[in-house]
């Protein structure tokens, strides 16, 4: 009689201790990407700028990531994969201080500037730190894992440094930013190992070749998170104007929509590891049929008896927009480094690229549809779109695979 082994989980404590510093490391860098946006009007009227100006914050923010991501990601390839990422979490922590002693806006933007260098190299490192702790059955998981991050820092790192700039000032919620960095950056260091990178592991020289399925990957993301920012940079407008819902039932709203993406991403990591096609192409339709509902509420002349139906019929869009969006992006960049096994640290390089591109391209696509012809034509190219990434996805073979080992340390 053959006895089968006992199986092992992967998920020691550990483990789950090394993910949650990953986890904690991308909150914080979404946290800190993101504060001008809840602190907006107390750092204009603190440095005597305008709104707008400081609004192009995250768009400069964005425009520089794009920019250095593959550079850096080359620069850094024989750095073992710990040191490249405490590299950026210092560069976080540092950046965070001279915003918060920013004397103007110039040095604010400074600051800001060193934040966004390190930017798509922390992005491009940490999922594959994650995968590497783990067996290739799990990859999808860990990733989902790290995101996890991303989706807090929507839900509650947001609306903290809000709060905090409103009651206690702007510097200080960038204070607390910078000393949470801190410490995340001290456990990164005493928990995680130091993992040497694979190409310096491998003994392996020159530029690394990453094939067609890397470039077909890039250019659906590049596709689709332009459609989505098209539609999220007026998210706020969306359900004030669409679904009709206004105040603080809003913020309500919103809140709903990033737990829905927190839970999207727990109940889509397993589908993902065993049938990554169909969880990204499944994720894509839902985020289609979200936004083709909201563009055609947009569309329909209001009448006061069907003001209900539509408030409830927007707010199950919004939250399926939520759980859509945020769930992807753990997927694409999954995929992405399953491309490229020999190099997924430099092929996560290339997705985080494709990725900044997608937010700049989508906010100026979405700013001058809505300036020029409305906001149902906005949501409308949206939709289009991503209706678009997702015939891709169903096109494309050997992109999507699940069987590329990414996980020895």
């Amino acid at each position: 009689m053959t006895v089968t082994p006992p199986t092992v989980s992967p998920w020691t404590v550990r483990v789950a201790a090394q993910l949650t510093v990953l986890a904690a490391a991308a909150f914080i860098y979404v946290t800190a990407e993101i504060l001008p946006v809840g602190a907006l009007p107390v750092i204009a009227a603190d440095l005597n700028v305008s709104e707008g100006l400081v609004g192009t914050l995250m768009a400069g923010y964005a425009l520089i990531a794009a920019l250095t991501t593959v550079a850096l990601v080359r620069l850094t390839a024989r750095w073992p994969r710990r040191r490249a990422l405490l590299v950026t979490m210092v560069c976080l922590t540092v950046s965070q201080v001279i915003s918060a002693m920013a004397p103007n806006f110039a040095v604010l933007a400074g600051g800001r500037v060193l934040c966004a260098l390190a930017h798509g190299l922390m992005w491009s490192v940490i999922a594959p730190i994650g995968v590497r702790l783990v067996p290739p059955s799990h990859a999808g998981r860990a990733t989902a894992a790290v995101y996890v991050g991303t989706g807090l820092a929507l839900v509650v790192g947001n609306p903290l440094t809000a709060a905090l700039s409103e009651l206690w000032g702007w510097r200080q919620a960038v204070v607390a930013v910078a000393i949470a960095a801190a410490a995340v950056t001290l456990a990164a260091r005493v928990l995680l190992p130091l993992m040497p990178a694979e190409r310096a592991r491998a003994g392996s020289a020159g530029r690394p070749v990453h094939g067609r399925g890397l470039l077909t990957l890039s250019l659906l993301t590049l596709i689709g998170v332009t459609g989505h920012f098209v539609a999220y940079t007026f998210i706020v407008a969306i359900i004030r104007d669409v679904v009709g819902i206004d105040g603080p039932h809003l913020a309500w709203l919103l809140a709903g929509y990033g737990v829905a993406g927190l839970a999207a991403m727990a109940a889509m990591a397993r589908p993902l590891d065993l049938w990554p096609k169909a969880s990204v192409t499944a994720a894509l339709v839902v985020l289609a049929a979200s936004l083709v509902t909201l563009a055609v509420l947009s569309a329909q002349p209001r009448a006061g008896v069907t003001t209900g139906v539509v408030m409830v019929i927007g707010t199950v869009a919004i939250v399926l927009w939520g759980a859509s969006s945020t769930a992807l992006p753990p997927m694409l960049q999954t995929s992405a480094m399953r491309t490229s096994p020999e190099d997924p640290d430099g092929a996560s390089g290339r997705y985080v690229a494709a990725f900044q591109v997608g937010i700049m391209t989508g906010a100026l696509v979405g700013a001058g549809v809505y300036e020029a012809v409305g906001l149902t034509a906005m949501i409308g190219t949206a939709a289009v779109l991503i209706t678009a990434a997702m015939c891709g996805a169903l096109a494309v073979r050997d992109v999507f695979n699940r069987s590329r080992d990414l996980s020895t340390r």
